[in-house]
């Protein structure tokens, strides 16, 4: 299921004309709508050097725009371009509706025993997660 997962992602990024990373900011841009470059940076885990990268590539490619900060005309935000954001739903709709599907199809003993085992994976990568988590937050194991 991972190797399927991100052959779709490639699919996806070679639809697009983007590599991975810059699919993985345009999620981001997707989802959170505009963001400035060290919020990407951040999110994203690499260097404001690599996202100035990334962004100019983003811009290049007309998958974004670099935009005034609404409040800190110091500032500049990332914003996705609609054009692209419409692209990218597109190829996810068919993966989106397909599963819907599915879990329309689904009886209501089905859809509990499926939350029920999905409830308990996402536990253990909680947990196998926490040690990280606590570092992150400075937690007693951060050194």
């Amino acid at each position: 299921m991972v190797t399927l997962s991100r052959d779709f992602e490639r699919h996806v990024g070679a639809a697009l004309d983007v590599n991975a990373t810059d699919l993985s900011a345009m999620e981001h841009l997707m989802v959170s709508g505009s963001l400035t470059p060290s919020e990407l940076s951040r999110r994203l885990d690499i260097s404001t050097a690599a996202t100035t990268l990334v962004v100019d590539r983003l811009v290049a490619l007309g998958h974004a725009q670099r935009h005034p900060h609404a409040s800190d005309r110091r500032k500049v935000v990332v914003v996705p371009a609609a054009a692209s954001v419409a692209r990218a739903v597109d190829e996810l709709m068919p993966v989106i509706g397909g599963v819907a599907s599915l879990t329309q199809e689904l009886s209501p003993e089905e859809r509990t025993v499926i939350e029920a085992f999905l409830t308990r994976v996402v536990g253990v990568y909680e947990s196998a997660l926490a040690p990280d988590r606590a570092m992150d937050a400075g937690g007693p194991s951060a050194a």
